[in-house]
């Protein structure tokens, strides 16, 4: 298998830190308000990356943080009139309705920036007692990005430039760092903002230094993969780099991945260009699994044009191979013989190599455009072969493969089977049972379950209540 690594900017055999296991990081959206389509194309290609990774026999430990603490969220709340956490919960839960929608597996842990304030308080100042951070008069905490050697490493951006650069904008607030280029981990609160309190003021952190505390402390010092996209690049995850592995000693990631944009109508989405599409937006004219098709009929990091035309044909293609599943699922209720024949068996050696140049495409830097056409392939290759004497050993063995390849890529060819009201009480009375035990693992995780079959948990006052998506 091998990853295009932005670190490198080469295609590299992908070897894990520990075998059989994979530790991934992604930077989730900031919530204050609905996820865009550019938010969905990470969110979409690394559930991919991570479901490929897990047929492949990894055991993938996968992070994806929400930022809930931002000066945008804090925006909207002082318009609301409202506390920022009112807020950020409730765009976590919209997010994580059209998650479900477009079919992405909740995270092994989803991290939020505002439970995690005591370990970047812990990491800031190991930064500051190795003089990689100073703080200033009014209790800003500035990195130095100077002392860290390799500054500069990910984005392949020279100090010199970006330091002449800088220069010329005057940002009001700044004047007290050493270096233009020093940037903040810590910084004091503003009136009616949310505070925590810290030896240097009372304040809130920085954007950057959140995912380097979550990742050391979900994964550990060292990851294999830190993944988002590729506007994260620079100054995001090179000041991340810069802050873990100059805090921890060690190497933050062997690998860096990051998607493309997503342009509308060929052009950069954009509000004052009034072509910003939110996903709910989409889901009004789509099945929010025709958008996830969508994203993975073009190679991660191409970028990726949306359009009417463009989702029209994805619609049209995904419905192909859900009519191929449908099709084996009617023959299937009509076959009488149960082992396949000499021919069948032929055939099925033959499909079997387009699972083989799946794997090949995928291999190859996860190439889902390719993977896709070889499930278009097998499609016109059962539609070919499968009829009224087809065995039952011969149709459920191809359906199964197409359901597999599709799988993989988060496709659903089937419709799932909704939960009974009486299932859903069940689990509930089962989770409730599982707290006051103090299970909260197993309380999770029946949470989770729910969510991924659509049904949303909202603890109130009166008990726990459920809705589906």
């Amino acid at each position: 298998m091998k990853i295009y690594n932005t670190l490198t900017r080469k295609k590299e055999d992908f070897i894990p830190l520990k075998q059989n296991q994979v530790k991934m990081y992604v930077c989730g959206p900031t919530v204050y308000n609905l996820i865009h389509i550019g938010n969905a194309r990470p969110l979409v290609v690394f559930d991919t990356v991570r479901r490929y990774m897990e047929y492949r026999g990894f055991e993938v430990i996968y992070v994806l943080n929400f930022t809930d603490i931002d000066d945008k969220i804090i925006k909207k709340a002082i318009a609301e009139k409202t506390d920022a956490t009112v807020i950020s919960e409730r765009y976590i839960t919209e997010c994580k309705k059209d998650m479900a929608a477009m079919n992405i597996s909740p995270a092994t842990i989803h991290p939020k920036a505002t439970e995690e304030i005591a370990g970047m308080l812990e990491m800031i100042q190991a930064l500051i007692a190795k003089n990689h951070a100073y703080v200033a008069l009014d209790g800003t905490v500035y990195f130095r990005a100077r002392s860290f050697k390799e500054y500069g490493k990910l984005s392949r951006k020279n100090l010199d430039d970006l330091r002449a650069g800088n220069r010329s904008i005057k940002v009001t607030g700044e004047e007290q760092k050493e270096d233009p280029l020093d940037f903040v981990l810590w910084k004091p609160k503003k009136d009616g903002e949310p505070y925590w309190e810290s030896s240097w003021c009372e304040g809130r952190p920085g954007w950057h230094i959140e995912c380097s505390v979550m990742s050391k402390r979900y994964l550990g010092d060292e990851i294999d993969i830190h993944a988002g996209g590729v506007d994260l690049i620079f100054p995001h995850h090179e000041n991340e780099i810069a802050q873990s592995e100059a805090a921890n000693g060690k190497p933050f990631a062997r690998y860096w991945m990051h998607n493309a944009f997503i342009n509308i109508e060929s052009k950069k989405m954009s509000k004052s260009e009034g072509n910003f599409v939110t996903v709910r937006d989409i889901s009004g004219k789509y099945d929010l699994q025709i958008l996830r098709f969508f994203i993975l009929t073009a190679h991660y990091r191409s970028p990726l044009n949306f359009s009417a035309e463009l989702m029209e044909a994805a619609k049209n293609g995904l419905e192909r191979i859900i009519n191929c599943v449908a099709n084996l699922n009617h023959l299937l209720k009509n076959a009488q013989e149960n082992n396949a024949a000499e021919t069948e068996k032929t055939h099925i050696e033959q499909a079997k190599a387009f699972t083989a140049k799946f794997e090949a495409a995928m291999d190859d830097d996860f190439n889902t455009a390719d993977a896709i056409s070889f499930i278009f392939e097998l499609v016109k290759f059962t539609n070919s072969i499968t009829n009224e004497k087809s065995t039952i050993e011969f149709l459920t063995t191809i359906k199964e493969q197409i359901v597999l390849l599709s799988g993989i890529c988060g496709l659903i060819t089937e419709k799932k089977e909704e939960l009974l009201d009486e299932e859903i009480e069940a689990l509930i009375a089962k989770r409730q049972e599982a707290r006051k035990a103090k299970n909260f693992t197993l309380s999770d995780e029946i949470r989770d379950e729910l969510f991924s079959k659509g049904i949303i948990l909202e603890d109130t006052r009166d008990g726990v209540r459920y809705k589906r998506a």
